[in-house]
């Protein structure tokens, strides 16, 4: 790689967040040699309705971190307990030394309009973070950036007040394996939480083939809606045929609140994406 590798961070609110709502994107930047951080924001200790809280805490550091292993990715899970989070201050100041420490050129997060109010207080904290990072006395201890990073929101579907602007759109189709990968390394959740909390429970079999199986059905029809809803951007990005047959996309909303999102960034952080156009 000629230029030096990008940094990308994504700041989550759970683990698994990540690898949800961006981990094609996740996976292309790995691949092409960038470099990638995956913090989940909480500790994940609510996201089950049997294993005890500190011990599912535990179980969920070591699932990510596996995760984050099938990628090459570093995958870090911060202490603030899963389901209380609200976009404090200690929250705040916590962003904004990670962006610091980390000085991504692109950083992605929640939007502040998910049904998960865990996911809008991270969302709220990166937006409140984003230019406190260049202002020295906030935070002193970490040296403040010069300019703060771009920001993009991951993908989501909701509608109200406002729906996902498809600023940058990504066919993911040959991801889809590699998501399903990581997502399984997450058993705790994929498995067990995710079924129960579904109530289909009942359609998951004892064979490990079967269940990788039914994963991968099931997040293709996660996955899939995306690449309908934003077909015209994916015109737009890819020309008529290729638009026309994704049938997986990722979808961004480049944050207003972060750094100045102009072609050259666009370029410099989406071009060597070089199969759009």
């Amino acid at each position: 790689m000629k230029n030096a590798p990008l940094k990308l961070l994504i700041l989550g609110a759970h683990p698994d967040d990540a690898e949800w709502h961006a981990g094609g994107l996740v996976a292309r930047y790995c691949a092409a040699g960038h470099d990638v951080k995956i913090v989940s924001v909480t500790d994940g200790r609510s996201g089950h309705q049997t294993i005890p809280p500190d011990e599912l805490a535990a179980l969920r550091k070591q699932e990510a971190a596996a995760a984050g292993s099938v990628i090459g990715a570093t995958y870090d899970v911060w202490e603030f307990p899963d389901g209380s989070l609200q976009p404090t201050l200690d929250v705040r100041r916590k962003i904004i030394a990670q962006i610091r420490q980390f000085a991504p050129d692109l950083v992605l997060t929640h939007r502040v309009n998910d049904y998960h109010p865990d996911h809008r207080a991270v969302g709220q904290a990166v937006q409140d973070a984003s230019y406190m990072v260049t202002v020295p006395h906030v935070v002193p201890e970490v040296p403040a950036l010069r300019h703060d990073p771009i920001v993009a929101y991951m993908p989501d579907r909701f509608t109200k007040p406002n729906p996902l602007t498809g600023d940058i759109v990504i066919d993911v189709g040959e991801q889809v394996e590699i998501i399903v990968a990581m997502l399984a390394c997450h058993k705790s959740q994929v498995f067990d939480w995710l079924p129960y909390n579904l109530g289909i429970s009942d359609q998951l079999s004892d064979d490990l083939a079967e269940r990788l199986q039914w994963l991968s059905d099931w997040y293709r029809e996660h996955l899939r809606p995306m690449a309908d809803r934003y077909r015209d951007e994916l015109l737009a990005a890819y020309g008529e045929q290729r638009g026309r047959a994704i049938e997986y996309a990722e979808v961004y909303e480049i944050s207003e609140y972060a750094g100045t999102f102009d072609e050259a960034a666009r370029q410099r952080l989406f071009g060597w994406l070089s199969d759009q156009g």
